[in-house]
């Protein structure tokens, strides 16, 4: 069974590994930063997000693993995304506990729309990257709801943050599918 669906690989599903590895990189800087600036701005989400940190890390193992298992290097954009999401990480961590939400549902928003349609691409014709991206959905889909739990209503920085963030992701994704 396993070398049947170590056949059946794609070369736009190495594309859609190379971008998602990339993407978790970029969201372990994220959180990497939140959590450096929410020690003092945020102690209260500090577990949380370690929490969430570990998940991206064990994300990222998961692409790179495919990635090394079909030979393929990571993006061109993973840098870009590393320095892009600690930078982001930093801002939101700057602006409080709101913000910081905001960053995360935001974020997520964007990320599980795109590995819902990854899912539905991937389906019959790449099952090894298919069985990558649905590793992680439930973990994505958690973050991104119990993030939205400390959102606060009518909060100055979810309306600045999220439509901003959303853009700048998937600009980000885009890039990385074409560079």
């Amino acid at each position: 069974m396993l070398s049947s669906l170590a056949s059946r690989t794609t070369p736009y599903g190495g594309r859609i590994l190379q971008v998602n590895h990339a993407g978790e990189h970029g969201a372990i800087q994220i959180y990497a930063a939140q959590i450096a600036i929410a020690r003092w701005r945020a102690p209260a989400l500090v577990a949380q997000l370690q929490q969430f940190r570990a998940h991206e890390l064990r994300h990222r193992d998961i692409f790179a693993a495919e990635l090394r298992r079909r030979g393929i290097a990571r993006c061109r954009s993973y840098a870009l995304c590393g320095i892009g999401g600690y930078l982001l990480g930093l801002i939101s961590g700057v602006c409080g506990p709101a913000a910081i939400a905001a960053t995360t549902v935001a974020v997520e928003a964007v990320v599980l729309h795109h590995l819902q349609h990854q899912m539905r691409t991937l389906q019959g014709t790449d099952e090894m990257a298919l069985a990558a991206v649905s590793a992680i959905v439930a973990d994505e889909q958690r973050h991104h709801d119990e993030a939205a739990l400390h959102e606060q209503a009518g909060a100055f920085w979810p309306t600045i943050f999220k439509p901003l963030v959303r853009i700048a992701t998937e600009s980000v994704i885009w890039l990385g599918m074409r560079l």
